[in-house]
Formats: structure tokens, sequence, C-alpha cells
């Protein structure tokens, strides 16, 4: 696959996971976090991303996971590693801290990705 194919596919993925957010309570938050990443994986297929601007937000994306390490840390000493798949369960907050952890860990991959191609 080519590169413009793969982001295209990757803009198309992330997309999706704006919307997904759309119900949550802080989902324009995650919304906004990933169409920027989304817009970002189109906008390289057409004009360069400059390498700072992409370390910027790897960087940006990577320090806001830390908030979320300590949630991954409890969900990772759990036994039932299945309900991370289900609902949100207040008394579990490592839940949704976890599923954040992921989520911005996949969003700074999707950006490194784009390292790869730029040039300056």
């Amino acid at each position: 696959m080519t590169k413009k194919t793969i982001n295209i596919i990757l803009g198309i993925i992330f997309i999706l996971f704006a919307v997904m957010q759309l119900n949550d309570p802080d989902g324009w938050l995650w919304f906004v976090i990933y169409i920027v990443v989304a817009a970002i994986c189109i906008y390289s297929n057409f004009k360069s991303i400059p390498k700072p601007a992409l370390w910027i937000i790897i960087l940006a994306l990577l320090a806001y996971c830390g908030f979320h390490f300590s949630l991954f840390m409890d969900y990772l000493q759990t036994d039932n590693k299945e309900e991370l798949f289900g609902e949100m369960v207040y008394e579990k907050p490592y839940l949704e801290g976890t599923r954040e952890f992921l989520g911005l860990l996949i969003a700074a991959f999707g950006v490194m990705y784009q390292l790869k191609k730029t040039k300056t």
C-alpha cells in the first residue's frame, strides 16, 4: 500500500474515532483531538507538515497520555481485563482512564507515522 492510501485509511479511522466520542460527557475534547489527527493524516497527502510541528503535537499527546498512566497501571493490576470493552463503571475510573490512555497513544502513533515521509 502506498503512503497516501495508508494516510486516507488513518484519516477515516480517526474521523470514526472522533464521531464515536460525541456521546461522552467530555466528547468535544476527544472529538477535537481525533479530528486534528485525522486532518494531519489527510493533509499530509497534499502538503508536507514541518517536523517540529509534528513533534509538538506528538509530545502534547504523550504528555496528556501521562495524566492517564496511573489509571492504566491500575487497570493492568486487575484480574478482569475484558471489562475494558464494557460499559463505563463509575466505581472503576481506571476503565475510562485506560481507554483515554490507549486512545492518546494510538493518536500519537498516527502522528508519528507522518514523520516517516516528512523531509523538513
